[in-house]
């Protein structure tokens, strides 16, 4: 009794799977685990910093013990408002040169793709045609001896 649904793995070229479809996506899924351990590091750092800014001010409010204190604490709070600003403004740019790193790097990843592929593809259409028109030459040739 034959099963119809064997499936024979020999019909198939995994070398041109591996190279269109696999090989691609592998080099994709890396650089997009690449892409965000580097956006993870970057919001670590920067909640770090930030943290060591709150607790650092918290500090400086607890030692607040009169009016003069007070003052010089709120004249502290401008400077650090103006940091906080120049940090996030940095964290933002690192941000979007990561995202512009990751893109440019993606499309030279898919145009290197594509040109595979397309090279891959190639001698197996060219092949398959010559095996195609091969039976159909014989044909003619056959009809045209008649």
């Amino acid at each position: 009794m034959s099963n119809a649904f064997a499936f024979d793995t020999k019909q198939f070229d995994t070398a041109q799977l591996e190279s269109v479809f696999f090989a691609p996506a592998r080099a994709f899924a890396a650089l997009s685990v690449d892409y965000t351990e580097k956006l993870v590091n970057a919001q670590l750092e920067a909640a770090k910093a930030y943290s060591d800014t709150t607790l650092a001010q918290l500090r400086s409010l607890a030692e607040v013990k009169d009016a003069e204190g007070l003052k010089s604490y709120l004249e502290g709070q401008q400077a650090v408002a103006k940091d906080l600003t120049e940090r996030l403004k940095g964290d933002a740019g690192k941000v979007v040169a990561l995202q512009q790193d990751f893109v440019q790097q993606s499309q030279k990843l898919t145009e290197n793709s594509v040109k595979q592929a397309q090279q891959d593809v190639k001698p197996a259409t060219e092949s398959e045609t010559q095996t195609t028109s091969a039976p159909k030459a014989a044909k003619e040739t056959t009809s045209k001896a008649k």
